[in-house]
């Protein structure tokens, strides 16, 4: 599994001009499912974005995580990160899972999250969603497991 986590002060997600995720203060992560993926995995992920900290302490260096601020987390799923960008002009998208394998995984990623965090927003597997988002620092960083 991939992510890309950004510290927000804000995020949301609209489906069809609808909200269907918002957050303020804390972490959006944009998540795709590789092939070789597992729910093993995706605790894993869960884990390490829950428990990254990259929010400022007083001093203000980065020592917090997302439960030392009670922040928000908002999961969007997002294919193309999953991409093997190497080689030619065009992704190719090989090494993501299957569209049916990607939705079980990642809902129950949010399932997960849901039991182990009470902040949980989400946007919707295979939507065409609109993902807008206040980038604080801006602080980024990719995760992989």
């Amino acid at each position: 599994m991939i992510t890309i986590i950004q510290r927000v002060t804000q995020a949301q997600v609209c489906i069809a001009g609808q909200q269907v995720g918002t957050i303020d203060s804390g972490i959006m992560a944009l998540v795709a499912i590789e092939r070789q993926d597992s729910e093993k995995s995706a605790q894993r992920l869960f884990e390490r974005i829950i428990n990254y900290r990259i929010f400022p302490d007083d001093p203000g260096r980065m020592n917090l995580n997302l439960q030392s601020i009670q922040g928000g987390l908002l999961l969007v799923p997002q294919f193309t990160l999953a991409a093997d960008t190497n080689s030619g002009n065009r992704p190719s998208f090989t090494p993501a899972a299957t569209p049916e394998k990607g939705e079980v995984l990642f809902n129950y990623f949010v399932s997960y999250a849901k039991q182990n965090y009470p902040l949980i927003e989400t946007g919707e597997f295979g939507a065409d969603m609109q993902v807008s988002l206040t980038n604080d620092g801006p602080v980024t960083f990719t995760l992989k497991v």
